[in-house]
């Protein structure tokens, strides 16, 4: 990482959804160049020259490469994924807009792990849409945990401005099957992902966390479900005797109501909604989803493909643009980490 800006591959999504269009126009943006070398992982006529723009629309202009090798700082890259032109139509996700988005992410991937990119902000992809014999993921996060070989990651929604962070223990699994899933060996795991995370990438020496409860009331001391007792609490205890502010577990209806969260570093959910309906209900225009606990930046904006808003040059970027700016900044936390105490 000798250069100054992070080089930061983006992969577009599902090009039947906003993906496409929330890129454009975050990159709208000259400001972005200051920060960031953008990598769009796709064939850039085919990315933005078929939805419509206002008439006054600035026209960007687009590197066309074949290799991430070439890039060039301070210009707009993209890097050519596939070669077949096929008709979009918004809002309407087909097989080739699912293979697009499966090859643009493959793509992006492989030239962060050659060192080719410091980082990627992916746009959203249709879960479904995306399965193919070499794509058998839930999920980006998924995906990128097991290509870069990562033991374990964390579901980490961040909204900066509002100092609001919330990671899940368990990500993208069915409601009933979340009890099995839980164990105090993931619990475990999972905080400590998130300790590591919020000292290396956010630069907070003694995290605060806060983990909620499982069941309703944090389980009303066995009343209302025994996890808690059986092994929530003892975890978390383990945690506090080790000398880390880790505390709960609290009911999570209280928790937010009371704006409890606001007390803490970061909050650790134990299941999927659980953390993400409190999260997008105060920072969906702007939130983040990060996947913590990888050797590599990945970033994204915390809504998804919006079919219904495809091609109406509607979608707002905000969320896109967060997701940029905090990959930048995770960059730069760990790349002046990196450096000899005399150099910095």
């Amino acid at each position: 990482m000798s250069h100054n800006l992070p080089r930061l591959g983006f992969s577009v999504g599902d090009l039947a959804g906003i993906g496409p269009e929330v890129i454009y126009k975050t990159l709208l943006d000259e400001r972005l160049l200051k920060i960031c070398t953008p990598v769009i992982y796709g064939t850039a006529t085919a990315l933005f020259d078929d939805f419509p723009t206002p008439a006054d629309t600035e026209h960007l202009q687009f590197r066309q490469l074949r290799d991430a090798a070439d890039i060039a700082p301070g210009r707009l890259n993209a890097v050519t994924c596939w070669d077949e032109d096929f008709a979009l139509a918004p809002g309407q996700p087909s097989a080739a807009t699912g293979a697009a988005a499966r090859e643009s992410l493959l793509c992006a991937a492989r030239d962060l792990k050659a060192g080719k990119l410091d980082g990627i902000v992916t746009a959203p992809i249709s879960k479904d849409n995306t399965q193919a014999d070499n794509f058998r993921y839930p999920g980006h996060t998924e995906f990128l945990t097991s290509y870069f070989e990562a033991p374990e990651s964390l579901m980490f929604l961040v909204d900066e401005d509002a100092g609001l962070r919330i990671a899940t223990v368990t990500g993208h699994v069915p409601l009933k099957d979340v009890p099995a899933k839980l164990t105090a060996e993931l619990l475990r795991t999972k905080i400590t992902l998130l300790l590591k995370s919020l000292k290396n990438d956010f630069g907070i020496l003694k995290p605060r966390i806060a983990v909620l409860g499982l069941n309703p009331h944090a389980g009303e001391n066995g009343l209302l479900g025994k996890e808690e007792g059986d092994f929530v609490t003892p975890v978390i205890q383990q945690f506090a005797h080790d000398g880390h502010l880790v505390v709960g577990p609290f009911p999570a209806d209280g928790y937010f109501g009371t704006q409890q969260f606001r007390q803490f570093d970061a909050t650790l959910a134990l299941y999927h909604d659980q953390g993400l309906i409190p999260f997008k209900l105060m920072a969906f225009e702007r939130g983040v989803n990060f996947t913590a606990g990888l050797p590599v930046v990945r970033t994204s904006p915390d809504h998804g493909t919006a079919y219904g808003l495809a091609g109406q040059y509607r979608a707002d970027e905000s969320s896109f643009r967060a997701a940029v700016y905090l990959a930048c900044d995770i960059w730069k936390q760990r790349w002046e980490a990196a450096q000899p105490r005399s150099a910095r």
